[in-house]
């Protein structure tokens, strides 16, 4: 059977045993940890997983046509990643792979319009949904855990106060521009310490909650958001972040994005760009990935991404690289959707279940074991826009600790 001498060759660890459409059990690996069962019910499944298991694997399970009867979905995707170079190096899929990076461009094409359509694919999802897993603020991005022992709503608070200091919000008055406001929560933090906040989104859903946060929070006269794509954003600004929205621009956009953003700030202003990204030269997104939950999406190279910034003329002021944040957050997230999970099949089915677990485990797996990893650039047009040192970013996250914990006690 072709999968069978597919996965032959390629899983070399792990203990794998399938028992295939016609009730023949294979072993694959080396018998050591993790044990996984699984069970096919499908016969086109001995074909297509060998040919394209980047995309079918997903599907299968997503379908059902593919249960797991021994071991987790975590255990699976971990004995998958273990042997991901064995995989690659496979005559079909390294084939594959070099048609996946050939049409990168292609697949990341996202014009003024297209954004749009790509962004609603994800965010405007049924706005209960997201409730199901994300903290209090639905803060929908990496979470900046402090100790081992920090919960979600802890984390997701660290890491606003982390790119709050970075922001250097020293002077009353800043205009402030987020670029992929969300839901708000990052926009209305900030604006305790900046007096303007301008919030751009491209997904219908967010704009309208965001917008509905601000006004309940009496934030309306200086905190606001607007379904705008950045590229038609006109003023100027002291202070830029974005987070979480890089993942949807493009390698081929790169450049665009960064001109505007030199052409969006002030002379003595400063952004900060948070973004998953890869450690290991560019590549292309997992089909998967790429076509049930962020068409148009890719994690970028740091070189592709400082390849960018140096055509633009911006310098680099500060480089951050959050390594296994990401594993933890997506594990957090995945706790919470599986303690509601009756809820999300109110909401939708089992197969979107299915599709939103493998997201969900997949990615902390990318996390754990295949080279993903958060960056966070800090970026200016003058070199001596922000401090020599970084002291001043953990010194203003302790006062900010100190003033919350003052308050508390009062």
């Amino acid at each position: 059977m072709l999968l069978a001498r597919f996965l032959g060759a390629v899983i070399r660890t792990g203990d794998l045993r399938m028992t295939d459409a016609d009730g023949k059990t294979w072993e694959f690996g080396d018998g050591r940890p993790p044990h996984v069962s699984i069970r096919l019910h499908d016969k086109k499944l001995h074909t297509v997983l060998a040919l394209n298991p980047k995309l079918r694997f997903g599907e299968a399970y997503m379908d059902g046509t593919l249960t797991i009867e021994e071991g987790t979905l975590h255990s699976l995707l971990d004995i998958a990643a273990s042997n991901l170079t064995h995989l690659e190096q496979h005559p079909i899929q390294n084939l594959g792979r070099q048609v996946g990076r050939a049409m990168r461009y292609v697949q990341q094409h996202n014009p003024v319009g297209r954004a749009q359509t790509n962004v609603a694919h994800h965010y405007d999802l049924s706005d209960e949904l997201y409730d199901l897993f994300l903290d209090r603020d639905r803060q929908y991005s990496c979470a900046y855990f402090a100790n081992d022992n920090d919960d979600l709503e802890t984390a997701q608070a660290n890491k606003k106060r982390h790119l709050a200091a970075k922001l250097l919000l020293d002077r009353p008055g800043l205009k402030l521009l987020d670029i992929g406001s969300g839901w708000g929560g990052l926009g209305m933090y900030l604006s305790q310490f900046a007096g303007e906040v301008t919030g751009v989104t491209l997904s219908k859903e967010q704009h309208r909650v965001s917008n509905e946060r601000a006004a309940k929070a009496g934030l309306a006269d200086r905190v606001q958001f607007h379904l705008r794509d950045y590229r038609h954003e006109t003023q100027k600004y002291d202070r830029i972040v974005s987070v979480g929205m890089f993942e949807h621009v493009g390698a081929g956009h790169y450049v665009e994005y960064f001109r505007k953003v030199r052409d969006l700030l002030t002379d003595d202003g400063v952004m900060l760009l948070h973004s998953i990204g890869r450690m290991e030269p560019p590549g292309s997104t997992m089909a998967w990935l790429r076509k049930y939950i962020f068409p148009g999406g890719y994690t970028p190279a740091l070189s592709e991404v400082l390849t960018a910034v140096e055509k633009v003329g911006l310098w680099v002021t500060d480089i951050e690289i959050l390594r296994l944040h990401y594993a933890k957050t997506l594990h957090l997230w995945n706790e919470r959707f599986q303690q509601r999970r009756a809820e999300a099949a109110k909401l939708y089915d089992e197969r979107f279940c299915r599709m939103w677990e493998f997201y969900l485990v997949g990615c902390e797996v990318a996390f754990q074991r295949m080279g993903q990893m958060v960056f966070q650039i800090q970026l200016s047009k003058q070199q001596d826009a922000v401090p020599l040192t970084r002291d001043y970013i953990y010194d203003w996250e302790r006062n900010q600790l100190a003033f919350g914990s003052r308050q508390a006690a009062e």
